[in-house]
């Protein structure tokens, strides 16, 4: 098992660190599986800096894809993606 460190920006590290969002959208340009620790460091944007927060999360899930994968990868460029969470 693997501990991928990531930052985050405070928005985003806020609502996973309210339970509110239990995903992450990332490039796929890193290793990670089921099983790993995701740890998500807090990153300030405007004083490009760490905070000192961070999460840690266990991986359960991941899903990767290209945008060709579903045969609409011009619809995908004009109109975006949306990730849908569901409980």
């Amino acid at each position: 098992m693997a501990v991928i460190k990531k930052k985050i920006t405070p928005q985003y590290f806020d609502l996973v660190s309210s339970g509110r969002k239990k995903f992450e959208l990332r490039l796929d340009d890193f290793e990670i599986a089921e099983g790993d620790t995701l740890v998500l460091e807090e990153w300030d944007p405007d004083t490009k800096q760490y905070t000192g927060r961070k999460i840690e999360k266990k991986v359960s899930y991941v899903l990767k894809f290209s945008l060709d994968d579903f045969g609409q990868k011009q619809q995908i460029i004009k109109k975006g993606l949306q990730v849908i969470q569901m409980e």
